[in-house]
């Protein structure tokens, strides 16, 4: 049973802001999760950062350690 991250803009945009920061690409960020097991693609991550897709909670463990960041980051106002 999959357990899913409720769509959020906030959460998507930080998750960019994030990915800017560490600065990463997409291709990047997708590739790392795809070594670690995930599925995602490139294109599912730019949906997640526009809020127009949720984030599966496994795949935003993953996101955590790559970015190695808490996870009040992706939850920022």
């Amino acid at each position: 049973m999959m357990q899913w991250v409720i769509t959020d803009i906030p959460l998507g945009r930080n998750i960019q802001n994030i990915r800017m920061a560490k600065q990463m690409s997409q291709k990047d960020v997708t590739t790392k999760l795809q070594l670690m097991g995930s599925i995602m693609s490139r294109s599912t991550l730019a949906n997640i950062e526009t809020g127009r897709r949720n984030i599966k909670a496994n795949d935003l463990k993953a996101l955590k350690i790559i970015f190695d960041v808490d996870y009040e980051e992706f939850f920022k106002e």
